[in-house]
């Protein structure tokens, strides 16, 4: 007998929601021609730059440039050296900024002094007092002006860092014209007297007793300079 064979099943026909296309993926951005992008190097610029400069101040005008090293820079701002070189440059770069820094903060502070509408004496003693209380500041010692420091160290060598230093010397000795000016007008010195020289008096008193705070001579006897020296240019 001859075997009848069973036809074979028909298939079965795919399901509709199989006949749908795959949902598109998003394209994968590419690197721009030439090569992967460049790796950025150092922390990201989630510092605040005012902080970093004052901590960096607070180094350079206990030490100096030269004693001042790259590692102490780091160590005082929190910054790794990729950072501080993103972020300010190389270390003379950081330090014109810091001298640039300390400038703007001393302006502010004598520009308010300057400001106050008093007789010459009190105005001169007011003055050379909180021009006291900033060189003798400092956590390990007197500190003197960062300014006469840099006058006689960095500025020698380096014409962008002297332009800076002389800019603050003659905004100083302005700042004491205009005040002995007034004076003359309102009576207090004779007519006979010189506003440009006794200012520039006035400044070198400045520079002298920021010289001795920083050599750690004691507030009197640097108060009794000062006395000694308004005593002079209130006379005119």
């Amino acid at each position: 007998m001859v075997q009848k064979r069973n036809p074979p099943a028909p298939r079965a026909r795919p399901e509709a929601a199989s006949l749908k296309p795959a949902k598109p993926q998003p394209a994968k951005p590419q690197p721009p021609a030439g090569g992967a992008p460049p790796k950025r190097r150092g922390r990201p610029r989630a510092y605040e730059p005012d902080v970093a400069l004052s901590r960096a101040l607070d180094v350079f005008w206990k030490d100096g440039f030269a004693a001042t090293s790259l590692d102490d820079l780091s160590a005082a701002t929190g910054m790794n050296r990729p950072s501080l070189y993103g972020a300010f440059g190389d270390k003379r770069e950081l330090y014109k900024k810091t001298y640039e820094s300390y400038r703007n903060r001393a302006r502010a502070r004598m520009s308010e002094a300057f400001a106050a509408d008093m007789p010459l004496r009190p105005m001169l003693l007011r003055i050379y007092g909180i021009a006291l209380d900033m060189y003798l500041s400092g956590e390990g010692g007197p500190r003197g002006c960062f300014t006469v420091m840099t006058a006689t160290s960095e500025a020698v060598f380096d014409p962008d860092i002297r332009a800076l230093v002389v800019s603050g010397l003659v905004e100083m000795d302005r700042f004491f014209a205009r005040l002995f000016k007034i004076a003359q007008e309102r009576g207090e010195l004779s007519a006979s007297a010189d506003p440009q020289v006794l200012a520039n008096l006035a400044s070198a008193t400045i520079h002298t007793i920021a010289i001795r705070a920083r050599a750690q001579m004691p507030r009197a006897e640097l108060e009794a300079l000062v006395n000694g020296a308004v005593d002079v240019m209130a006379r005119g």
